[in-house]
């Protein structure tokens, strides 16, 4: 249970941002209907460029708060830096927010301070962080709802909750995982759970992405069941620093 006596006061200058040498990765999230890259998705780096693995084995226990403060608040300068007239998706970590509103403030502090709208950020959170209180990510989504973000799940169907997740609350767009893309062309098992999941998606009024594409067969395959919306190495890998545009797509 949370108490305040454990909780950090999270006034928007508490978060001491600059023990954490990072950069930014960005990696086009495409609708291939459109033809158009829909969306970035900020990826944390080490400062030389080291992976994400490597920075977050570095963030203890005690620094996961200043630490998502700073990954935040890097992805909104970099991408306004870099001039993005897409959504940003920033990945956060739901058990690092201890009070929702609180916490925001040096992200929109941030946002306003580089002129970045606050309707183009889509905040994604992964189904393999374990959820220790539901209730709590609920206060999270509303919250950023009433400041005009955006939810993203990531990872769907790789981690702990999976439908269960869908079934207390609903964020703006699920993304599914590369376990159930891999190879989908031949396989009725993942077929038929992305088919259930589509149909999941539109009753409840979500964005699907398919994210880890790699083959040309997938995205075919993940075409035909009715998906537009695409991320992955069969697009563009990640790059440091810079926005990839729509013109080096392979369309």
């Amino acid at each position: 249970m949370r108490t305040q006596d454990t909780q950090p006061q999270c006034n928007g200058g508490c978060a001491d941002s600059s023990q954490f040498s990072i950069a930014m990765a960005f990696q086009p999230v495409v609708d291939v209907a459109a033809r158009r890259i829909y969306a970035y998705e900020a990826l944390v780096r080490g400062a030389g460029g080291e992976p994400a693995a490597s920075v977050l084995a570095q963030v203890t226990e005690a620094q996961r708060y200043a630490f998502d403060q700073a990954c935040r608040v890097k992805a909104i300068e970099t991408a306004a830096g870099l001039g993005l007239d897409r959504r940003l998706n920033i990945n956060f970590m739901p058990n690092a927010v201890y009070h929702p509103e609180a916490c925001l403030r040096l992200t929109l502090a941030s946002a306003k301070q580089n002129g970045f709208p606050l309707n183009l950020i889509t905040f994604e959170f992964t189904e393999n962080e374990q959820i220790i209180d539901r209730q709590h990510l609920k206060g999270i989504i509303e919250t950023y709802r009433r400041h005009g973000f955006q939810t993203a799940l990531d990872d769907f169907g790789a981690g702990y909750a999976g439908l269960s997740l869908l079934a207390d609350f609903q964020p703006d767009t699920i993304k599914v995982d590369r376990c159930l893309v891999d190879h989908i062309d031949s396989s009725k098992p993942r077929q038929a759970i992305v088919v259930g999941l589509l149909k999941t998606a539109e009753m409840l009024g979500l964005e699907v992405v398919a994210e880890g594409v790699e083959r040309a067969e997938e995205l075919a395959a993940l075409r035909d069941m009715g998906i537009h919306l695409f991320q992955g190495f069969l697009f563009a890998r990640p790059v440091i620093g810079q926005l990839i545009p729509d013109h080096a797509i392979p369309w």
